[in-house]
């Protein structure tokens, strides 16, 4: 079974080699139709602590690091980037 990969901002930074990652998604209303956002915080490992709070991040799933931990950081992912400079990245 593949690892589960989510997409989400850190909202904070203050523990040591943790992240909290607030993951949004969008669901649409059972009754009404209407788009609503929900998000869920994860709390992911990252164990040089060099990701700060307000950057976009990559977490995937994992063995049980701790209580809360079962996620850990795996990329920093840049959103300021154009297409051309995605497209490079993927074929480094």
């Amino acid at each position: 079974m593949p690892k589960r990969v989510l997409t989400g901002v850190i909202v904070s930074d203050k523990t040591d080699k943790t992240v909290v990652v607030n993951v949004e998604r969008k669901v649409k209303h059972p009754l009404y139709g209407k788009i609503i956002r929900r998000s869920k915080k994860y709390h992911a490992h990252d164990e040089g602590n060099e990701y700060r709070e307000g950057e976009t991040v990559r977490i995937e799933e994992t063995a049980p690091i701790s209580k809360l931990k079962t996620w850990k950081v795996v990329a920093r992912v840049n959103t300021h980037a154009t297409p051309e400079e995605v497209a490079a990245e993927a074929t480094a």
